[in-house]
């Protein structure tokens, strides 16, 4: 990446994340600073997560490194004899090739009910293969720092399941019924479950919604956002992170 560009992109990562995490302190910053710096990261096109106050690379920020340093090609091929199909239990081993004389680099990933989010369960085999593809990258590329798909914590407990009723609601849709959570506990839980930026959340809420605000919105609204960012989150949580970063700048720019 050209000097210049570099540059760039520091201040703008800077600008955003002052905007975003007012109460960041400064190491963070400074850390941040220099992944910018060195690998070219970027948190508008999400390319790194914070959570509980750490830097946390994503799949998706991997793959762009990848293609800015022309990688060669990754390879990835199911350990056989450590999987158990029966109780959805799946490792991977990725190797990453930087070049042509490249021996590759190897990354490991295991995934099954019990390490991820109960939204993703069914999807064990692709979160293994992703996890595996991650761990060869930061290896191939020396970035430090653990994705975030490679958590532990990424993944929850299962929730008990809540019997669907009617209920007198307020028009904003955060009123709850009887044995069944509020909306906008719901939409923390996800927030919770898929370690997602909550103000990007609801900057994105709003414009699904067609409100200028989440709490104008109606029940039935909420209702089918929570919906759509579940699915989204479930089925591929990388394209999810980059359509929320869409809307950082909005979030920046309002006063």
């Amino acid at each position: 990446m050209p000097i210049s560009a570099n540059v760039t992109l520091v201040r703008q990562n800077l600008r955003l994340v002052k905007r975003l995490y007012p109460a960041l302190p400064r190491a963070s910053r400074l850390s941040l600073r220099e992944l910018t710096r060195t690998h070219g990261i970027s948190i508008a096109l999400g390319d790194i997560s914070l959570i509980d106050g750490n830097w946390y690379v994503t799949h998706v920020g991997l793959l762009r490194l990848a293609l800015r340093r022309r990688c060669l090609g990754i390879r990835t091929v199911m350990m056989e004899r450590q999987s158990d199909p029966l109780s959805n239990r799946w490792v991977f081993k990725a190797t990453v090739f930087r070049g042509t004389n490249s021996k590759g680099y190897v990354g490991f990933g295991d995934a099954d009910p019990s390490n991820v989010s109960p939204l993703v369960r069914g999807a064990e085999m692709r979160v293994a293969e992703t996890r595996a593809v991650n761990r060869a990258l930061r290896k191939a590329y020396g970035i430090g720092l653990c994705s975030v798909e490679e958590l532990g914590s990424f993944s929850a407990p299962v929730l008990p399941s809540y019997p669907k009723q009617p209920a007198p609601v307020s028009g904003n849709g955060n009123g709850s019924s009887h044995g069944q959570p509020r909306l906008r506990d719901q939409l923390c839980l996800l927030i919770r479950q898929f370690n997602l930026d909550p103000t990007l959340v609801k900057a994105y809420a709003a414009d699904f919604c067609g409100t200028e605000a989440l709490k104008e919105a109606s029940r039935d609204l909420v209702e089918s956002f929570i919906a759509h960012i579940s699915k989204a989150a479930n089925e591929d949580r990388s394209a999810l992170i980059c359509k929320l970063n869409s809307y950082a700048q909005s979030v920046e720019v309002k006063p």
